[in-house]
Parts: structure tokens; C-alpha cells; sequence
């Protein structure tokens, strides 16, 4: 799969979003085109995690218009199905059920959806050939029939990519996906992410606080402190002006010195 190089997959004019009375999110715009790798930065309570889950519908906004692969959100979270299907969300932390006894395969497979081939048997057929593929391609193939709650964190990210890969994505939403990892197994987890970046054309979104990663990985900053504060190259974003707007001057100099 190839990225359709100038498209625009993700657009995003005005968004507003509150948390119950607590303003989170204040007229936000950004644009994201095909088959790029784009990082949201800012301290804690900077709105990062309400402003991906906004995008993808899981929390409302109060106003402002998103638009993923050319279909409006609506203001009740609804995305058709076709569109949907190609977007995939790895959040900071699983919420599931360990007594539940899900193999990997079994949790692989939900990935696959609803928009196979018309008939049970050679949808049968083809979401287990897709659930092998995916997991050879995430290095996870050994770990099919493991139960999902056996799982290390390390494992667990590669069978989170899976997932995304056991259907043909063009959006994938991270939102701090390494967290929990040594720095051994972030650097893996960073390179299999890469790797299929650049063979399947797909456009990253993520949430991030290791700046280095961001300076290393991605080739394009959003800082956000509720607002968005600048946006541009790593280049630009962290530069020390502008983390001491975003962060504070204190937090500025650390950085420059370390």
C-alpha cells in the first residue's frame, strides 16, 4: 500500500473540546497529508490525550469541524464504516480483562472487521490468513496461542501493531503507545514503526513526551498547551524559544543543557 503524496487524510479547523466545566482543548487547526509522521507535545494537562480521542469521535466537541480521509465527523462521533475501518488507535494502556482467556490470534482478528469477502466461509479463511500475516510481519508470530494477559509489555505492543496491520490502515493514532517499555524495547517498538511507515504509506498521529524520539522519528511537531502553540519541523517546534513557551523557561534550559 503507497500514500497518496499531497492528500490531506486529516483535517482539523477550530476544535474545541471540554471536559466537563474545565476547558481542555481551544480552537486547535492542523492539517496532517498522506504517509506523514507527526507528534503532539506539551506538558501534563496540556489536552494531548482529549485531543486525539476528540478526533476519533470517543469524546464530543463543542465546536470546530474534523475531517479524516475526505468524510466530515459529525458531531455525534459517527464515521462511516469504510472510513472507520481505515483508521487505527493504539492507546497508552490496554483496558482489558486478564482473566478473560483471548489468545492473541483471537484479539488479532477483531482488527479484521466486517468488510471481508460477502460469505462466512471465505471470510473465515480470510481473516485467518490476514491474522498470520499480520503477526509474522509484527514479529509476534510465535505468540498466536498465547493468552493476551501472559503477555510482557513488549509483546504486547507488537501484537497492538498487528492489530492495526491485520486490515489495510492509512490512519494510525498513538497516544504515548511505548509507555511501560525499557529503553531497549522502545527502540524496537520505534523501529518496527518506522519500518511500516514507510512500506504501507501510513500518516502517524501520535502523543509523545520523549522530545528525543520526536526529534529522531518524526517530521512534524504540534505543541499544545490547550491551544496550539506552534507548529512545524522538529526543527522549528523544538527549538528552546519555542519549549519555553510551551513547557516554561525552566524547562527550556533543562533541556538545552542535557
Amino acid at each position: 500500500m503507497t500514500s497518496h503524496l499531497g492528500e490531506v487524510v486529516l483535517w482539523v479547523e477550530g476544535l474545541t473540546v471540554y471536559r466537563g466545566s474545565q476547558l481542555a482543548v481551544q480552537n486547535v487547526s492542523f492539517a496532517l497529508e498522506a504517509g506523514s509522521h507527526t507528534a503532539i507535545v506539551g506538558p501534563n494537562g496540556a489536552g494531548k490525550s482529549t485531543l486525539v480521542q476528540a478526533i476519533l469521535g470517543i469524546l464530543p466537541r463543542q465546536c470546530g469541524s474534523i475531517c479524516i480521509l475526505g468524510e466530515p465527523l459529525r458531531l455525534s462521533g459517527y464515521l462511516p464504516q469504510k472510513v472507520r475501518q481505515q483508521i487505527a488507535y493504539v492507546p497508552q494502556r490496554l483496558q482489558f480483562n486478564p482473566a478473560i482467556p483471548l489468545t492473541v490470534a483471537e484479539f488479532v482478528a477483531l482488527g479484521w472487521g466486517s468488510l471481508g469477502p460477502r460469505w462466512p466461509w471465505q471470510q473465515q479463511v480470510a481473516r485467518q490468513e490476514a491474522v498470520q500475516k499480520a503477526l509474522q510481519r509484527a514479529e509476534a508470530l510465535h505468540l498466536a496461542s498465547k493468552l493476551l494477559g501472559q503477555l510482557s509489555g513488549g509483546e504486547l505492543k507488537r501484537v497492538l501493531l498487528a492489530y492495526c496491520l491485520v486490515w489495510q490502515r492509512r490512519l494510525l493514532v498513538l497516544d504515548e503507545a511505548p509507555a511501560g517499555l525499557d529503553s531497549p524495547s522502545e527502540g524496537e517498538f520505534y523501529r518496527m514503526l518506522e519500518e511500516l511507515r514507510r512500506s504501507l504509506g501510513w500518516t502517524i498521529l501520535q502523543v509523545s513526551h520523549d522530545l528525543e524520539m520526536v526529534s529522531r522519528h518524526c517530521d512534524r511537531v504540534l505543541c499544545l498547551n490547550r491551544s496550539l502553540i506552534c507548529q512545524g519541523s522538529p526543527e522549528v517546534a523544538l527549538a528552546p524559544e519555542m519549549l519555553s513557551c510551551v513547557y516554561g523557561p525552566e524547562f527550556a534550559r533543562y533541556i538545552h543543557h542535557h
